[in-house]
């Protein structure tokens, strides 16, 4: 559409004939379209209408894996119906366009719906490219790339898939190798390309990659392509033939195998596509055959002969579309390619010309193929950063992007090399200069970052985000961004905000003694007094409403309130958990944790929680130290019992021994909403990894599924508590008569980095440690502490590292089962008697008591004068 033409459109709208623009497609681009479109004031002249094809609207595709981390689909839309209802945008979901007519200005949709339009937006996206293989219609088939492509997915592995396969190596496709390992699956990933992630990174990063990625159990093939799906006698997936002559035994196949424009609306109208599909646009992202038809996002074909697969360039080109429309000057000439993924764990990233495409240009790598990490800079002869790119440790991406274009302030090789081996830790956000784009999603620079801050008093990244929409996008940026306003905060000597939420000034801790010297039994009373100005009268927030309710639920004997906490204003400050006396699970479930005293059960008791477990169909798990201690066996008993255990696939729980104990873990992403990562999974993998390490001291461990640490891993030999971004290792924590809090050795581990560093850390404290010396008393002990540690079994400064894995690996490849072994040799069964003499008499002294419906050890009366001592029990 030319200027002229959108003036007289405009100034239609302003006699009252109202413009129409209808938007084809409600995806991310979509969404950003509209947004632009309010922000220039168009919704409030035009008439805007939305057809949407999912069932639905615009959701955040860049994070779709997070689903199977707990994530909701509610928690991925990025649709505010607000929003939609405030600018009076007439939205229709699950209901796609299906024709064009381009004479008349109409669209029909599959409804029958006909909106006649002004303006014309395509942003219909891509689709799924399917292999033309045989059998790749068969039950089992599936492809990667929306919502509900992942329901179907998740419901199909549950109940007829044992492994899966993927076919494709890219971005997506790794992303859907990691939903299959994460639903349980032994999963193949089948890449053409002689590497992994073959646009993104080069043969160094695609075999660093490749390492780290076969270490968490995923089995890869690259250089080879998919020949046939092989299907059983009912048409479902049993299986592939691959271009090599190889075949994969599968239940399922992922097609993730790249993506094509969805053109086919354009094509059926006579707009001109491109030879290998894309919808033809000038710079201004209007079609070159039709001035009224503009096309956005993955399924245009940009000026400079591109399409673009990435969620920034999409953006670019909704903003200017909306320009455009508005009269404003815009164009699009082409976009920054970077990218910052975690894939599978592992964090890959791509900037500039990662690839050295540039004349005269050169290369300054560090490759650590141990440790899974490769990172490349491609610099220019007059030291220009023109690219990179980094696998396995991403942490300098935003940093590194922002200054692709200049000369970095150090020397290249002090920018690849890892903590504490010459990196300088002072490179960071405020070496850039003002001028560096931070976020290439939404564009914005450092110098309006710190703009939100010193001008537009932004005190908290929330409000910068507002503010400036940076880290609204992929959200890599993120933490630069936080960064970035810390920085300017302390710069501009503005006081940070340590309030307990937007109503009140004071911690928790200040409210609880508030609370407690002034007896005050009431949360409007509380916040009448000393709450903000503005927040006082109001009705609170979700944040202070709970914690109230439970700084007056504890001290309510003290302070005269109710301890019941339904009763009257009380009910109406808990949250959701509490509301309803039961755990909300992430489903909308509640979950039933009837609470067993010191872990003390009868059988009966037993049976009553699993005829309830049973008869409702309830998930059931044991809690806390996860075992069930059976106690008042007789030695002679111990072989029968043990016999009866193993027959039933039971193993030693080493519970005499000074070794691993038990791997405590919480539910994590499976069944907990706030859950991040499948602490259960990581938790049994530790468990039968360490069981029988004989060590020092006996050892205990913990795995939390989030940063609300229900495992108590901080207060174990070796804790791990699940992140956003991998896992924290904590070490040297001890919960017995002096404990300690662990401490934080290495954080935001893949998989394959946690194992190798417990490995490394386990077999440096049994090679170091003294005589029934714990892990705390160990880390505090040894010289240098925990930096000396952390310098040997994650830097490797002693270069023993190999052997310490070594040694590991041969302790796991040559475990026996203790009790198992013993119950098949009759010459050890023979030392399981009370007199060698008289092997079937039973000891006479072994008795026992009742108490509490079960037994206790019978033991004699202990006296000093007349008085028993305390705790012994007459008879």
């Amino acid at each position: 559409m030319s200027t002229d033409t959108t003036k007289a459109a405009n100034a239609n709208a302003a006699d009252g004939t109202a413009h129409t623009i209808v938007l084809v497609g409600h995806g991310m681009v979509g969404q950003r379209f509209l947004e632009a479109l309010a922000e220039r004031g168009l919704t409030t002249t035009h008439r805007v209408v939305v057809l949407c094809e999912e069932p639905r609207p615009a959701y955040d595709r860049v994070q779709l894996t997070s689903y199977f981390s707990g994530r909701t689909a509610d928690d991925l839309s990025m649709t505010d119906m607000e929003f939609i209802e405030k600018h009076a945008i007439e939205l229709h979901i699950g209901d796609p366009a299906e024709t064009i007519d381009r004479e008349a200005r109409t669209v029909t949709a599959r409804s029958g719906r006909v909106v006649a339009y002004d303006t014309l937006v395509l942003a219909t996206g891509s689709y799924p490219f399917v292999p033309p293989v045989p059998g790749k219609d068969a039950e089992g088939c599936f492809v990667y790339r929306t919502i509900e492509d992942l329901l179907a997915i998740e419901e199909y592995a549950k109940t007829k898939a044992t492994s899966g396969a993927v076919v494709g190596g890219g971005l997506l496709g790794l992303e859907a190798a990691g939903a299959l390992k994460g639903l349980g699956l032994s999963t193949h990933i089948v890449e053409f390309a002689p590497r992994l992630m073959p646009v993104q990174v080069d043969d160094g990063g695609g075999a660093a990659l490749l390492r780290t990625i076969a270490d968490m159990g995923l089995t890869v093939h690259t250089g080879t392509g998919t020949q046939e799906i092989i299907t059983d006698a009912a048409g479902s997936v049993a299986g592939m033939k691959l271009s090599d002559g190889s075949e994969l035994a599968t239940d399922m196949v992922v097609f993730s195998a790249g993506v094509r424009p969805r053109d086919q609306l354009a094509r059926d109208c006579g707009l001109t596509v491109g030879e290998r599909g894309g919808i033809t646009v000038d710079e201004q992202c209007r079609t070159v055959a039709d001035p009224h038809v503009f096309a956005i996002g993955e399924c245009a074909l940009a000026a400079d002969g591109r399409v673009y697969g990435l969620v920034a360039p999409g953006y670019e080109q909704a903003e200017t579309a909306a320009a455009t429309i508005a009269a404003d000057e815009a164009a699009f000439t082409g976009a920054d390619l970077s990218t910052k993924l975690k894939l599978l764990g592992v964090d890959v990233a791509s900037f500039g010309d990662a690839h050295g495409t540039t004349e005269d240009c050169l290369d300054v790598v560090y490759a650590d193929s141990r440790a899974g990490l490769y990172k490349k800079l491609v610099i220019g002869r007059d030291g220009t950063l023109l690219g990179g790119i980094l696998v396995g440790d991403a942490e300098t991406y935003g940093t590194l992007r922002a200054l692709t274009g200049s000369v970095p302030p150090v020397s290249p090789e002090q920018l690849v090399l890892p903590a504490g081996a010459g990196a300088p830790a002072q490179l960071g956000p405020s070496a850039l200069p003002d001028g560096a784009v931070i976020c290439s999603c939404h564009n914005v620079t450092k110098g309006t970052i710190r703009g939100a801050v010193t001008e537009h008093s932004c005190t908290t990244v929330p409000e910068v985000k507002q503010c400036t929409k940076a880290g609204t996008g992929c959200g890599s940026c993120v933490k630069v961004l936080g960064q970035l306003v810390t920085a300017e905060l302390e710069a501009s000597g503005v006081e940070v905000d340590k309030g307990l939420c937007g109503c009140f000034a004071q911690t928790r801790e200040e409210l609880y003694e508030i609370v407690f010297a002034l007896r005050i039994t009431s949360y409007p009373t509380l916040l009448d007094r000393y709450g903000r100005e503005g927040a006082r009268g109001a009705d609170g927030c979700e944040i202070c409403k709970p914690a109230v309710a439970s700084i007056i639920a504890s001290l309510a004997p003290t302070i005269g309130a109710s301890g019941y906490v339904l009763e009257g204003e009380q009910a109406a400050l808990q949250d959701s958990n509490d509301h309803f006396l039961a755990n909300l699970q992430k489903n909308g479930s509640y979950s039933i944790v009837p609470r067993i005293p010191g872990g003390e059960i009868t059988p009966e008791k037993l049976i009553v929680i699993g005829e309830v477990a049973r008869d409702f169909g309830l998930y059931t798990k044991i809690t806390g130290g996860q075992r069930i201690d059976m106690f008042g066996a007789r030695v002679e008993q111990l072989p029968l019992i043990w016999t009866r255990l193993v027959d039933a696939g039971f193993e030693s729980g080493h519970a005499y021994g000074k070794a691993l104990r038990t791997v405590k873990s919480c539910v994590g992403q499976t069944w907990c909403r706030y859950g991040v990562q499948d602490s259960v999974r990581m938790a049994i993998d530790l468990e039968l990894r360490y069981r029988g390490l004989r060590s020092p001291h006996k050892l205990k461990s913990a795995v939390s599924g989030c940063a609300r640490e229900c495992a108590e891993a901080q207060s174990k030999d070796f804790g791990v508590i699940a992140t956003a971004n991998g896992w924290n290792l904590y070490v040297g924590g001890n919960g017995g008569a002096t404990p300690r809090h662990a401490d934080l050795l290495a954080q935001d581990l893949t998989d394959a980095e946690l194992i190798r560093l417990i490995d490394r850390f386990l077999m440096f404290y049994i090679r170091t440690a003294d005589r029934l010396e714990r892990t705390s008393t160990w880390l505090e002990r040894i010289p240098g502490g925990l930096d000396h540690v952390r310098d040997v079994v994650v830097d490797d400064s002693l270069g023993i590292c190999e052997e310490l894995e070594s040694l590991m690996a041969a302790h796991v490849a040559n475990y026996r089962d203790e009790w198992a072994e013993t119950i098949n040799d009759p010459e050890k069964l023979a030392r399981f008697v009370s007199f060698v003499n008289a092997p079937d008499t039973p000891d006479p002294v072994v008795g026992f008591v009742p108490e509490r419906d079960q037994i206790k050890p019978d033991l004699p009366l202990l006296t000093i004068g007349h008085r028993p001592l305390e705790g012994s029990s007459p008879r």
